[in-house]
């Protein structure tokens, strides 16, 4: 039996929350749950976990995404770790943060259904448990950040994209309104945008091209090699 050398070290539990992002072609939106045990039971709560004996923190965090979309290998990066003494009123519990970017339109809506989910626009959350508003905020930051200097924003479109749904996932996502003339020049003078045979239909008599997104291509320019990494956010004009 291995020996315990931390008997007089106090132990908590580990838990992992999930700010699971989408975006629906028209606003950034956030996966709830509704919790369904005390305390703060049947009231909105991230999704969140307790880290298991044999498990790293981001497989944890990985399960944890999985088991509420079915969606597996998705853009997720560990934000801060919450640890106010008084943030649990069951226990002293440290949590690890998480925020997830997916495809909204490809995760498993029958999962989703069994946990009670349900998707908020950014702007319109309810009241929610503990700290989690606090890491939500703290994630809108990381993701603002991010977005502003590597294309983790596509991670939120799907496959092909028209140009105003990609400005507006990042008007979605700095709450700001861009304009127009300025965000298509400096996003198709990055390179990386492919334009593709396809026109979206049904939103105007002319129709919008659809884009793909040149993952190697970007690789490539923004490698140590090649320069620095590109700025993704246009300037606000």
């Amino acid at each position: 039996m291995k020996k315990r050398m931390y008997d007089n070290i106090q132990r908590f539990p580990v838990a992992l929350d999930g700010i699971i992002f989408g975006f629906d072609r028209q606003a950034l939106n956030l996966l709830l749950i509704k919790r369904d045990f005390e305390p703060e039971k049947e009231k909105w709560s991230l999704m969140g976990g307790f880290l298991r004996e044999a498990e790293n923190l981001d497989d944890a965090a990985s399960r944890i995404v999985t088991s509420l979309t079915g969606l597996k290998n998705v853009y997720m990066e560990q934000l801060y770790g919450f640890g106010r003494h008084d943030r649990d009123p069951v226990e002293r519990t440290i949590s690890i943060a998480y925020y997830a970017l997916i495809n909204i339109h490809d995760h498993d809506e029958d999962l989703v259904r069994r946990y009670s989910a349900q998707w908020f626009p950014i702007d319109e959350l309810p009241e929610l448990i503990f700290d989690h508003q606090e890491m939500v905020e703290a994630a809108k930051a990381r993701l603002r950040y991010k977005a502003a200097r590597q294309p983790v924003g596509f991670e939120l479109l799907p496959g092909k994209f028209t140009l105003p749904e990609l400005q507006q996932l990042y008007e979605a996502i700095y709450e700001t309104e861009l304009d127009k003339r300025n965000f298509r020049r400096r996003m198709l003078s990055m390179g990386v945008l492919v334009k593709t045979d396809e026109k979206q239909k049904g939103f105007s008599k002319r129709g919008a091209w659809y884009y793909t997104f040149d993952k190697e291509k970007y690789k490539k320019m923004s490698s140590p090699v090649n320069g620095s990494a590109l700025a993704f956010m246009p300037a606000r004009e």
